[in-house]
């Protein structure tokens, strides 16, 4: 499971986060921000984890918070170290996530989701509260920010920040979810009206702005990125969204590819492992775990026109580093 989610007969259900301590600057949970200390665990998999990965990127936070990545394919302890030499994490020296929860609460009764902060020199998990820890890093980590790193949540715009955020996570981000694991004809339907209805909203907002929320990327475009980035690959098919693909809106296609293309985020996506978690975990989706071929990846290089609508995409700031 990722960003907190449990799925059965009952459907499904995105539960609050049960670990949400805080880094912060003047550790004021008992966590400080130091570089070197926090270990980030994520599966490429996961649009919850991707925003965290993309909001590293773009702050310049690599060298300070070290990254742990999952195999995409689960067994039954979760996510599990099965990509690094020994099938175990070089740095946490664990083979399963769970380890680190088992640290923290043991006995920990919940699903193991990520992303994760650990703490390296205790072995504990810190916090799986896929909401705040973006909004940390860009505002509580700041010291430790590359130079010319974007402002994210810039103050005067956080309200609006918040608002549009709140609405793409309810039926967008967590929409596909619920339209997904449905197990009545009405639920799936409520879900998929929900996802197009906002995305119509987000597609006519976008017609005359680069970004969602001022003239510069915020978290808010960051939140609607990982869902739109996995939209054809899986949530159109996999999860029935399928009233047309992203490719068929002329403008939310444009401003996926506008993103895609800019440092900090096509750089971070693994189509493979998004397909091969998606369609190989969820057997009660796909019984069968045959994960398809398609769709054809190369549109997300071709030109986006939407440098005509100005912004500037990282503000007073510049771009990460090209990698």
């Amino acid at each position: 499971m990722s960003g907190n989610a449990s799925y059965g007969k009952k459907g499904f259900k995105r539960s609050r986060s049960h670990f949400a301590d805080r880094i912060t600057a003047d550790g004021r949970d008992g966590w400080p921000v130091e570089a070197g200390r926090y270990r980030l665990v994520v599966s490429l998999a996961c649009p919850w984890a991707s925003r965290v990965l993309v909001v590293r990127r773009l702050l310049g936070l690599e060298d300070a918070l070290s990254l742990a990545v999952t195999d995409p394919i689960q067994d039954d302890r979760s996510w599990r170290f099965t990509l690094d030499p020994d099938d175990r994490d070089p740095v946490l020296g664990i083979r399963y996530l769970s380890e680190a929860y088992d640290a923290r609460e043991t006995g920990y009764p919940g699903g193991v989701s990520v992303p994760a902060i650990v703490d390296v020199p205790s072995g504990k998990l810190v916090t799986n509260d896929f909401q705040q820890i973006t909004l940390d890093l860009e505002t509580e980590w700041t010291a430790l920010h590359r130079p010319g790193a974007p402002d994210l949540y810039p103050e005067p715009l956080r309200d609006e920040i918040d608002e549009v955020a709140e609405g793409i996570y309810r039926e967008v981000n967590n929409g596909v979810y619920r339209a997904g694991f449905a197990t009545k004809q009405s639920e799936y339907e409520d879900a998929y009206n929900d996802v197009f209805g906002r995305l119509d909203q987000v597609s006519r907002r976008l017609e005359g702005q680069r970004y969602l929320v001022g003239d510069t990327i915020t978290e808010a475009d960051v939140r609607l990125f990982t869902t739109l980035v996995r939209f054809d690959a899986v949530y159109h098919g996999h999860f029935k969204c399928n009233r047309n693909k992203l490719t068929e809106d002329p403008v939310l296609w444009a401003y996926a590819r506008d993103l895609f293309q800019t440092p900090g985020f096509g750089d971070t996506v693994d189509f493979d492992h998004i397909k091969r978690h998606y369609y190989q975990v969820h057997e009660g989706i796909n019984p069968t775990r045959i994960v398809p071929l398609g769709p054809d990846l190369s549109g997300w290089a071709t030109a986006h026109g939407r440098e005509k609508l100005g912004g500037r995409p990282f503000g007073d700031g510049t771009a990460p580093a090209s990698r």
